[in-house]
């Protein structure tokens, strides 16, 4: 076609390809937001408070199992809130550079929910497959077999 074409122009471009992209990204952001509040909610249930009680009890395997699982929330929380702030950073009147800072280490803190959600569904099926038979069925069932 021998068109040729501005870095100005390809920059419009592209930014236009990528749109629809970003509306689900901040889509999806809004709803993991949501459900993390509904589990943070959840965890003020008694099933919820029944998954941390008696630690002395369980295992070493157990309470790093438990542990992770605080740990990865605290990460999908700082994830949904930093997402949530740079969405917003106007009106929050957020610097170009806190907005910067902000959005490199969203970026980086992401790279642990890529390891984790791997780890997680291999882990998931070797309890599974050993000793917690039904694990996958209680996750699916809200702990009800």
């Amino acid at each position: 076609m021998n068109l040729e074409v501005t870095t100005e122009q390809a920059k419009v471009l592209a930014k236009a390809i990528r749109a629809p992209m970003w509306e689900w990204h901040i889509l999806l952001g809004y709803a993991l937001a949501a459900l993390l509040l509904w589990r943070i909610l959840l965890f003020f249930t008694d099933s919820g408070k029944r998954n941390y009680q008696n630690l002395k009890e369980e295992t070493l395997h157990k309470k790093v199992v438990k542990a992770g699982y605080i740990v990865i929330y605290g990460i999908l929380i700082f994830m949904a809130a930093s997402g949530l702030i740079l969405h917003f950073h106007e009106a929050l009147s957020l610097t170009e550079e806190g907005t910067h800072t902000l959005k490199e280490l969203h970026e980086l803190v992401y790279n642990a929910v890529l390891i984790f959600v791997p780890l997680h569904i291999i882990g998931v099926i070797i309890a599974e497959n050993r000793e917690e038979k039904g694990i996958i069925s209680e996750m699916i069932h809200g702990g009800e077999r």
